[in-house]
């Protein structure tokens, strides 16, 4: 591997191949253990109180962060090592083969007419309330999760990792798991996990609007329509109740020639979300196409990731180190360690969202 193209570049592009041959660590992912631990603490701290939320998100997401920071300082003199880790976190948090593969498995059930089957299966997927759906209503919500989470579980965490390094990888996968945990609108969490939605919302303000063009980018490559997702996009996507979620639904919807969005059920409380798109309803074979989607956009993301990180390193990052021209028999080692910011955000201890 060429570290002299960055080693934080190097990493991403190598844990971004992993996800995709990979998938997710079979036993022991970070990413559960670090839910398990979340989990143990949200029942310690917890309190129908948006300060207390606040408290346990910042708990949370800075530990992450914290851990990003020193291992990004521990590597700032070994290119090999923070390769290496650089590399080994991407893997862990992307989502992109696993959110692919149940999209697939779906498309399957949907096509052989096992709606039992894929009312479960829809679980992995997201949090939706499935037991009264019908085929076409798995469809459209299986769609709309593989839109939404080609975002959240691979467009950020590379947006992430490529600004800010190792402590944007791992605070935003932290992030994110939180919102999936306690960022619902349900009596429970409805003040609790305020402060931990609002700090995803942010997180995600860019990587769902970058998600939503490359969307538009690569929709010829799937048979798609790139004009009409640019125009569905920025006619529907501040339609939907979340500030991100609807930019990629919408730019998908569009690219795909679909209609998104209707009424869903979240643990017993119903919403009604405006539509997305002119087209038909999805179908399983849309959902196929979907995810065939997804993965164009993540290797853009991926790619573009590479190329941002490239020039220069994060704060702490590795030096980009090179051997320049010999002088007096020896080797001259040039050494280049560029700064920027520490960031936040996350993932899901559920699979994905």
């Amino acid at each position: 591997m060429p570290l002299r193209l960055g080693t934080t570049a190097a990493g991403l592009v190598t844990g971004y191949v992993a996800d995709t041959l990979f998938g997710d660590p079979r036993r022991g992912h970070p990413v559960a253990l670090f839910g398990s631990a979340a989990a143990r603490l949200e029942r310690l701290v917890w309190a129908d109180s948006k300060p207390r939320g606040a408290v346990y998100a910042g708990l949370c997401s800075f530990g992450a962060i914290g851990l990003g920071v020193a291992l990004q300082t521990a590597t700032r003199r070994s290119p090999f090592a923070r390769f290496s880790l650089t590399a080994v976190c991407t893997w862990v948090v992307l989502g992109g083969r696993g959110l692919a593969t149940e999209g697939a498995e779906m498309a399957r059930l949907l096509e052989a007419g096992d709606v039992p089957s894929a009312r479960t299966r829809l679980s992995h997927l997201c949090a939706r309330d499935a037991t009264a759906l019908d085929s076409a209503e798995l469809t459209r919500a299986a769609t709309e999760s593989i839109a939404e989470n080609t975002s959240d579980a691979v467009v950020a965490p590379l947006f992430w990792g490529a600004v800010a390094g190792l402590p944007g990888l791992l605070g935003y996968r932290a992030l994110n798991t939180l919102d999936a945990m306690v960022g619902y609108r349900s009596p429970r969490y409805r003040r609790f996990g305020w402060a931990t939605a609002r700090a995803d919302d942010v997180a995600n303000l860019l990587p769902s609007r970058i998600g939503a063009a490359l969307t538009g980018l690569c929709a010829p490559l799937t048979g798609g329509r790139a004009r009409e997702a640019w125009r569905i996009w920025h006619r529907d996507g501040s339609h939907h109740p979340s500030p991100n979620a609807g930019q990629v639904e919408a730019a998908f919807a569009g690219a795909l020639d679909i209609r998104l969005g209707g009424t869903n059920s979240y643990g017993g409380e119903v919403e009604s979300r405006a539509r997305l798109g002119e087209g038909r309803d999805p179908e399983p074979v849309d959902l196929r196409r979907a995810v065939r989607l997804s993965r164009l956009v993540g290797a853009s993301a991926a790619a573009i990731a590479a190329a941002v990180a490239a020039p220069a390193t994060p704060w702490g990052a590795a030096p980009v180190q090179s051997i320049g021209r010999m002088r007096r028999g020896r080797a001259v080692r040039r050494s280049v360690d560029n700064f920027a910011g520490a960031v936040r955000a996350v993932d899901k201890a559920r699979s994905v969202r």
